[in-house]
């Protein structure tokens, strides 16, 4: 794992789950910029309440950074084509000007 710092935009809602041992997680998915200006997808858990709540704040296309345990992997398109991605398990949301923990301003 790799300990790292990802900022981009929320990718569509968040959702929360239950785990078969009756605990709550957050997932989420990341659009982040790469420095030859692709797209990365960063798919996101937090099993932390807090860092969950500061992230199910959020909606669809608010910028957004985290911090947290990166794993790279790839994915293959629909044209076949290799793509990188990032799964990460967070451990704090940076809350960035105009969105406010709790909800929007």
């Amino acid at each position: 794992m790799i300990d790292g710092l990802v900022a981009g935009r929320l990718y569509g809602e968040t959702g929360q789950r239950t785990d078969k041992a009756g605990k709550t997680f957050t997932l989420a998915k990341v659009r982040a910029s790469t420095a030859d200006g692709e797209l990365l997808f960063v798919n996101v858990i937090a099993f932390d309440a807090a860092v969950g709540a500061a992230m199910r704040a959020l909606q669809d296309g608010d910028s957004v950074a985290l911090s947290g345990s990166l794993s790279p992997r790839v994915w293959t398109d629909k044209q076949g084509n290799a793509r990188p991605a990032l799964d990460m398990v967070a451990h704090r949301v940076i809350v960035l000007p105009g969105v406010e923990e709790g909800g929007r301003d």
